[in-house]
């Protein structure tokens, strides 16, 4: 039987969005989403949230998460990678409960729009690929092979990277996505490996643009929410 451990990883301070992980998002704190839908995947032995915030802790403790893992500040400021908190909770977890978990699967509050298949199918995708590792993305918008430009010393504008041929229709260029932050899933042995994402055998999984969008601003939040509402009056199951 695996033993899988879902990680919900929330700072208390947020510049782009003020207290973003608590604030009311159809009319659940912003990272209820997240437990939720961690919740009815059935696929966790334990579900924990990680956060240097006793605010966000206690909401995470009202909507019943296995554990809470207080995050130290050195993991948790602005500049702190994302991996090493990571590790934090899975180790403080294992030596809360004395075991050691097989996969670890990480979902970000900042994206809520996932549904739980995407965790089930993005998870069963590291399993049949032979992947070390799993993120999240959707196709995207700009191209640097064609739409995208960058400035260089000199101030002219060019492609960021140029090919041998000329493209003169974005669909005929190289297919490049865009990261959505919304689900990283690890085995144990390649998690604690590395504390760079990129590995020998990382894999793609790729949603739609509808349950794409990273929450950085206050328009993103309102956009997100309106998006969770149209959910509802459809039926989507998927919304808590």
């Amino acid at each position: 039987m695996r033993n899988i451990i879902c990680t919900i990883l929330a700072r208390g301070g947020s510049k782009g969005v003020k207290n973003k992980n608590i604030k009311l998002m159809n009319g659940l704190p912003l990272i209820a989403h997240s437990i939720i839908q961690a919740q009815k995947t059935n696929l966790f032995s334990s579900i924990i949230v990680s956060s240097d915030s006793d605010d966000i802790l206690n909401i995470a403790r009202d909507f019943k998460v296995d554990h809470l893992i207080k995050r130290p500040h050195e993991l948790a400021d602005d500049n702190a990678p994302k991996i090493p908190a990571i590790q934090h909770a899975v180790l403080e977890t294992e030596k809360k409960i004395n075991t050691k978990f097989d996969y670890i699967i990480d979902l970000d509050p900042t994206s809520p729009l996932r549904n739980v298949e995407d965790i089930i199918n993005a998870f069963n995708m590291l399993l049949n690929e032979n992947a070390t590792n799993i993120i999240t993305a959707c196709p995207s918008r700009k191209s640097p092979y064609f739409n995208m430009v960058k400035i260089n010393n000199e101030n002219v504008a060019t492609l960021p990277i140029q090919l041998d041929q000329n493209i003169f229709r974005r669909q005929d260029s190289p297919k490049v996505y865009d990261m959505n932050a919304s689900i990283y899933i690890w085995s144990s042995e390649s998690l604690f490996r590395s504390k760079n994402l990129w590995q020998e055998r990382t894999k793609l999984y790729v949603m739609p643009e509808e349950r794409s969008i990273d929450i950085d601003t206050e328009l993103d939040f309102e956009i997100v929410d309106l998006l969770l509402r149209k959910k509802i009056i459809v039926g989507d199951k998927n919304v808590p």
